[in-house]
C-alpha cells in the first residue's frame, strides 16, 4: 500500500494494492507495520465503529480531548463519501484549515487522522458505510463536536446534498466559539503527546 501525508500535519492518505480476479477483488485494507513505520508510533487499535447514512447526511465535525484523543482509520467499505479533515488545533499553522478527500468502495482508499484533528464526512451515495478503527474507546465526557456548516471553516460539502445532520451536531458550536470555551486542542500539546506514544 502507498501512504501519503496530507496538507494537514498529522494526516495521511493510504492506497491499497488491489488485485481483482474474475470472483472479485482482494486487498489488504490495513497493515499496522506499514502504518507505524509512517507515523512514529504503533496504532492501539481500541474500538471499530461502523455507520450507514443516506446520501446527503453529514457526520461531524466531531474530535476528542488530548490527551488521549482518538486517532481514526477510516474507510468506506461500501458506496462513497467526502471525507473530511478538519485543523481544530490551537496554534497549528493550518488552524482552521480543512482537508477533503472521496473515499469509496471502488479504490478502497483510508484516510488516517492523528489525535486532536476534527473529522467529518458527507455520504455521497444511500447506504454509505463507513468503518473507523478507533486509538481509544468512545467516551461521551471527552467527545465534542463543531457544527460542520460553520462558514469559517468553508467546508466544500457537494453542493446538491440533503445535508441532513443529528439534533447533537445541528446544536454544536462554530470554531470561534468552541475555541473561546477552551474546548479546542492544543497543537503542542498534541504533538508532545504523540512523541511521548514513540517511547
Amino acid at each position: 500500500m502507498q501512504i501519503t501525508p496530507l496538507s494537514i500535519e498529522g494526516t495521511w492518505h493510504v492506497a491499497p494494492v488491489l488485485r481483482p480476479d474474475d470472483r472479485g477483488v482482494f486487498l489488504e485494507a490495513f497493515k499496522a507495520d506499514q502504518l507505524s513505520a509512517v507515523i512514529g508510533h504503533r496504532f492501539e487499535l481500541q474500538q471499530m465503529n461502523v455507520s450507514v447514512s443516506s446520501a446527503g447526511t453529514i457526520r461531524g465535525v466531531h474530535f476528542a480531548d488530548v490527551p488521549p484523543g482518538q486517532a481514526k482509520y477510516v474507510q468506506c467499505l461500501h458506496g462513497s463519501i467526502l471525507d473530511i479533515v478538519v485543523d481544530i488545533r490551537v496554534g497549528s499553522p493550518t488552524f482552521g484549515a480543512c482537508e477533503a478527500v472521496e473515499l469509496n468502495s471502488v479504490s478502497r482508499g483510508a484516510l488516517y487522522l492523528s489525535e486532536g484533528l476534527g473529522h467529518a464526512f458527507c455520504a455521497l451515495t444511500d447506504g454509505a458505510t463507513v468503518g473507523y478503527l478507533c486509538s481509544t474507546a468512545y467516551a461521551p465526557a471527552r467527545e465534542h463536536g463543531i457544527h460542520p456548516l460553520d462558514p469559517v471553516l468553508d467546508i466544500p460539502w457537494p453542493v446538491d446534498a440533503d445535508r441532513l445532520l443529528s439534533p447533537k451536531d445541528a446544536q454544536a458550536p462554530t470554531l470561534q466559539q468552541a475555541k473561546e470555551s477552551g474546548l479546542l486542542p492544543d497543537y503542542q500539546q498534541c504533538l508532545d503527546f504523540r512523541a511521548a506514544l514513540t517511547a
